[in-house]
């Protein structure tokens, strides 16, 4: 049975009904970071899992709910997570050789406000970053993605627009 996939980032303390909307038939929840305020993700949906990691600009409270980087297998597929990761070919420092370490077949990462996926072929590795559902930065466009993990692969992969920045 696929595993349906809600990945969200740098909420910054905000998420809205829009949002909580499309969050709601998903199996697990990811946050790559920047949570802002726990009550984030006490308004996420009852009773489905979020797993995450904490941000550039998370508290020692959200630091303490949640990993700097989050490792792990679901339905057959090694994903490896953090928030500041730079983008292929140019990963932060430390980065590529996680990436090599854990054998991540996705490495989810957010920081940048800019929602982009790639297959990066010298890794093996899909890349995969949200966007971000808030409202601070410089993006234009709230995004998140949604997508299924069915038997170690990655399908029904969506981008979805929430509305632009500034407007509610």
């Amino acid at each position: 049975m696929p595993q349906k996939i809600g990945l969200i980032s740098d909420s910054h303390s905000y998420i809205d009904h829009k949002t909580l909307e499309y969050l709601q038939g998903v199996d697990e929840i990811w946050h790559a970071g920047d949570v802002g305020d726990l009550q984030v993700i006490e308004s996420l949906p009852k009773g489905i899992p979020v797993r995450g990691v904490f941000g550039n600009i998370d508290d020692q409270e959200v630091q303490e709910r949640f990993p700097e980087w989050n490792k792990f297998t679901l339905e057959g597929v090694k994903v490896l997570m953090t928030h500041i990761g730079g983008k292929p070919p140019r990963y932060a420092k430390g980065v590529k050789s996680r990436i090599r370490e854990s054998q991540a077949q996705v490495f989810i990462c957010g920081h940048s406000h800019i929602c982009k996926v790639e297959f990066d072929r010298e890794l093996s590795c899909l890349y995969m970053n949200p966007g971000a559902i808030g409202q601070q930065g410089f993006h234009q466009m709230r995004t998140m993605l949604l997508f299924d993990l069915d038997n170690g692969k990655i399908t029904n992969l969506k981008v979805v627009e929430l509305g632009k920045r500034g407007r509610v």
